[in-house]
């Protein structure tokens, strides 16, 4: 059975879904997207991945033709239509037709379309295990060219940084902002636990270091705090990094996944630490309900 996209107000084959290839999402990038994942046939988080497609298409002034309320329904009506009741949701924005010139008001009416599909990010054993990543040598894009709380279709700065990730036989890399400070990986948030003034802390890097507001990653700051897990956000570099007792990466796709070695060095003992796994059990134990908001 074909799969069937949700494209535009109608339910299409996969094969037959099409955007114009005078769509400025294909010919400039223009577009905005959420990762949206379904458990339990239950979409995790559902108005706030709505809510954020509304604002990052707001920050650059495209106007999503449907409400948030047809927007959700079409998530919903595209899972029943792939009969995904576990798996991940794309939802794409894109500016729609226009000219060959960069003036996005040629363009009449934004397309939109959502995929239902399965996923898988990284191997199993990585989950079990723990993964190895670098420090990349691509620059995250400064936020006051692009800022990250914009879920755009502009995503070569990452890109890049993933091929560098892959060629050096890893798969994913940590990307510095302008200033050297930690600002994500390619894909995913990052999260590290130390003592921090004698107290075990779970450290994450500010939104103003180049970092997307990620729904995942405000999940397990929420647990974290619950479980009684001090939170900070603050500024860290790569040596912050190589010291950590523990590190992991949070994404809607990669959901919570621990790092135990970053440019050769080991994190730890070399395995998922405690908080590590405490964190990632709650997740679990979360996304089995999957609340929707």
């Amino acid at each position: 059975m074909s799969k069937k996209v949700w494209l535009d107000g109608n339910l299409v084959p996969a094969e037959h879904a099409t955007v114009s290839v005078f769509d400025h999402g294909v010919l400039y990038g223009d577009g905005v997207f959420e990762g949206i994942r379904i458990y339990n046939n239950r979409i995790l988080k559902c108005a706030t991945h709505v809510a954020r497609l509304f604002e990052s298409a707001h920050s650059i002034r495209l106007t999503i033709p449907y409400t948030a309320k047809e927007i959700t329904d079409a998530l919903y009506e595209t899972c029943k239509a792939n009969d995904i009741t576990n798996g991940y949701i794309r939802l794409v924005v894109t500016r729609g037709a226009g000219t060959l010139g960069l003036n996005p008001f040629t363009c009449k009416r934004a397309s939109v379309y959502a995929i239902a599909d399965s996923i898988t990010l990284y191997p199993k054993e990585m989950y079990d295990n723990g993964m190895a990543i670098i420090t990349s040598s691509v620059t995250r894009t400064h936020p006051a060219a692009l800022s990250p709380r914009i879920k755009s279709l502009n995503y070569l700065n990452n890109i890049l940084a993933k091929i560098e990730a892959i060629d050096n036989g890893v798969m994913e890399a940590v990307m510095l902002n302008s200033q050297g400070f930690v600002a994500e990986c390619t894909g995913d948030n990052i999260f590290i636990i130390r003592d921090w003034e004698g107290v075990k802390t779970l450290i994450t890097p500010p939104l103003h270091a180049g970092t997307l507001e990620g729904v995942t990653m405000n999940l397990v700051i929420e647990l974290a705090k619950k479980a009684g897990i001090p939170v900070l956000r603050t500024d860290l570099t790569k040596h912050d990094l190589y010291i950590a007792e523990e590190m992991f990466l949070t994404g809607t796709a990669a959901e919570v996944i621990a790092v135990t070695k970053v440019d050769n060095r080991v994190i730890g003992d070399g395995k998922p630490g405690p908080v590590t796994n405490q964190l990632l059990a709650a997740f679990r134990e979360l996304v089995a309900n999957a609340p929707e908001d």
